[in-house]
């Protein structure tokens, strides 16, 4: 039920069912050539973030006339299945050839009654989060396959306030909800800018004039690399016992891994400061060791010896990702071999140099990740004005 609050001056509370027609049914006079074509309204076909029926197909009027939801222009789509319904997926029917549709059996049909409520009123209401986490509530029927029934739109209560006022606080509503859209548009484009930062940085070093001049060796002759093996089965833990265990990518964070298992006979061990690559599809991505840990098969430890800085190696392997991910062998699972390891060509300028370079990357990276996390702080304030919007809007508050 909707917050209980004071209405302004000539709204009234009523359900659902007194202003819309709910799954009407095709009308018995209704008749059309089985060649002649008219809209089907798939569940793709809806865009989530507006609601717009952006994909809809045009069939002969044979193939749907029975057995799909039927609907008419301006009827309100009610995505009763999980997790369309949370997603959004509700739409209001545009464009329909000669004003009738049909679509898929896991929609809801409202038909407003245009002499109370428009259908723009209803379509806000039930895109409001409180309204849909209320409907989840209700779900009957397998889990993956869960559905709102009709009952509960029929008994819902709305608030309801005269059609020039509906009309009037709908414009507003619009208004409101492109300007977040137009915010939320450049707040991500910001974002991804800022998630590409990394990556430049990386080419501004290693495609450089002056690394064109750095020798270069294979990985296998300056580093230690040691393939992981996975331990038996029953000496896994979730509990503290014996060494940490990292298995792949699922481990990794940004540069250290996050300890799930632990392993109480471990075959393969890295030590704090070894290089951990991902062997096994994702195959190239990162991290720093900052512990003793127990490796599995989809890993590889990278020990630095002598020469090249820990950390330098780091960078350069996280900058040979998109080229690592290229290489692959066995049929079934991508993965790089220890020859390949051992053969990657890696550029060592002097140990001063490596040492500037890792200092540099420190600092700009933390950088990165600062404005990064700023970033996504705006993004999600503007993510939770539309529901500030829709509760103002229900509210009499627009």
């Amino acid at each position: 039920m909707p917050e209980i609050h004071k209405l302004p001056e000539g709204w009234k509370l009523t359900k659902i069912s007194e202003v819309c027609e709910i799954n009407p049914r095709i009308p018995k006079e209704f008749q059309r050539l089985p060649e002649a074509l008219t809209t089907f309204v798939p569940m793709a076909a809806v865009d989530e973030k507006t609601g717009s029926i952006l994909n809809a197909k045009t069939v002969p009027y044979h193939k749907v006339a029975k057995g799909y939801t039927y609907f008419e222009e301006n009827d309100v789509l009610f995505a009763k299945i999980t997790p369309c319904m949370q997603n959004g997926k509700h739409a209001i029917a545009r464009d329909l050839i000669d004003g009738i549709g049909f679509g898929s059996t896991e929609f809801h049909v409202l038909r407003p009654k245009r002499d109370k409520v428009i259908p723009e009123w209803i379509w806000y209401f039930i895109r409001q989060p409180c309204f849909l986490r209320e409907a989840a509530a209700y779900f009957t029927g397998a889990v993956g396959q869960q559905r709102v029934p009709e009952y509960f739109l029929s008994q819902y209560v709305i608030p309801l306030p005269p059609l020039s006022v509906q009309q009037r606080i709908v414009a507003k509503v619009k208004e409101l909800m492109d300007d977040v859209e137009k915010a939320r548009t450049a707040c991500e484009r910001q974002l991804e800018a800022v998630k590409a930062l990394p990556a430049a940085y990386l080419r501004q070093v290693f495609e450089s004039e002056e690394a064109k001049k750095w020798e270069r060796k294979r990985l296998g002759e300056v580093c230690e690399v040691t393939m992981g093996q996975s331990p038996p089965g029953h000496t896994y833990s979730d509990t503290p016992i014996g060494l940490p265990f990292f298995q792949g990518k699922a481990d990794f964070g940004g540069y250290f891994p996050t300890v799930r298992v632990w392993c109480s006979h471990p075959i393969k061990i890295a030590e704090e400061g070894d290089v951990l690559i991902s062997v096994r599809a994702p195959v190239g991505p990162v991290n720093m060791s900052n512990l003793k840990c127990c490796i599995g098969r989809g890993l590889a430890a990278i020990r630095c010896r002598n020469n090249p800085l820990n950390w330098y190696v780091f960078w350069y392997l996280r900058f040979l990702e998109p080229q690592m991910s290229l290489v692959g062998s066995g049929s079934t699972f991508n993965a790089v071999t220890y020859e390949e390891l051992y053969e990657i060509s890696i550029p060592l300028p002097p140990l001063s140099v490596q040492q500037r370079i890792v200092a540099e990357l420190r600092e700009k990276m933390a950088e990165v990740e600062k404005l990064r996390q700023t970033i996504e702080k705006q993004l999600e304030t503007i993510n939770a004005l539309p529901q500030a919007i829709l509760r103002k809007a229900f509210r009499g508050e627009l």
